[in-house]
């Protein structure tokens, strides 16, 4: 007779711990550097230069060669730009030529800055949506829309391909070190029957105990939870608050939280699994 060996199993283990690290509104500002590199490439291909001249001079069409040229002239007294040794400094930095681009950038920023320091849970986010969406609507009903349009397209903002470099670098390089470190400073690990928290950056770990343990999920922010925080890529964002139980309970606070959906789901799992090895 033969006897057959059990095989181990080929399911991965499940963890036995769950990290959740708490993120900076920083983490909101991706918007801005992803669009400055965008208007970069935009600006680059656009393949114009910027030329620095003294006020009052003026761009004339002349013969040259036979040709006709388009020159800038310089008033009397004045000259362009030139170098240590007397020579003309010739247009280097990249601008494009569209005026579009500079606009676009700074309602960028400016949005992202009122979004990320009024935050708008809940009715107020459907609210604000309503409201533009009605305003437009009004505006465009009453004939004001094409005169809004007009006024601002007179709005020029110019930015060069340095410009654009410069700030998107400079943000994307503390987004990352906010993102990578600090923010990984600030956690909630839940194993069974435990509880470690961090809340502050560089504190010591607390432990608590698990048993009664509840949060909550807050996931009101249309505008910082959903749209900045990645919801078309299915990834989202979130507020989870945890609640200890016992004579000295506890409140922990973890704003921007992401994929708190898939979270909650395996803390779940984890907290079902530790009933289940007390059974």
């Amino acid at each position: 007779m033969s006897t057959e060996s059990s095989s181990p199993s080929t399911f991965p283990p499940k963890p036995r711990e769950i990290t959740v690290y708490s993120h900076s509104v920083l983490f909101y500002w991706w918007p801005v550097w992803f669009v400055g590199y965008i208007l970069a490439a935009l600006t680059l291909w656009d393949h114009h230069l910027m030329v620095i001249v003294p006020f009052h001079a003026e761009a004339k069409s002349i013969l040259y060669d036979g040709k006709e040229r388009s020159v800038i002239v310089a008033p009397v007294g004045e000259s362009l730009l030139k170098d240590e040794k007397g020579s003309l400094i010739q247009p280097t930095l990249y601008v494009a030529q569209s005026k579009n681009y500079g606009v676009i950038y700074c309602l960028t920023l400016l949005l992202i800055i009122f979004i990320t320091s009024v935050p708008l849970r809940g009715m107020w986010s459907i609210l604000v949506i309503v409201v533009i969406v009605m305003g437009v609507t009004i505006l465009m009903l009453a004939g004001y829309w094409e005169k809004i349009s007009s006024a601002f397209s007179l709005l020029d903002i110019r930015i060069n391909l340095g410009g654009y470099l410069f700030t998107s670098t400079g943000l994307l390089i503390i987004w990352l070190v906010a993102f990578m470190f600090f923010d990984r400073q600030i956690y909630v690990t839940f194993s069974p029957g435990q509880l470690r928290v961090r809340t502050e950056i560089g504190d010591g770990e607390k432990v608590y105990d698990a048993t009664g343990l509840t949060f909550e999920k807050q996931r009101s922010d249309i505008f910082r939870h959903g749209i900045l925080g990645l919801w078309f890529l299915n990834i989202g964002t979130g507020d989870l608050i945890i609640k200890t139980s016992g004579a000295q309970n506890h409140t922990f606070d973890l704003p921007n939280v992401i994929s708190i959906e898939r979270k909650i789901k395996s803390i779940e799992q984890l907290m079902q699994s530790k009933d289940v090895n007390l059974m």
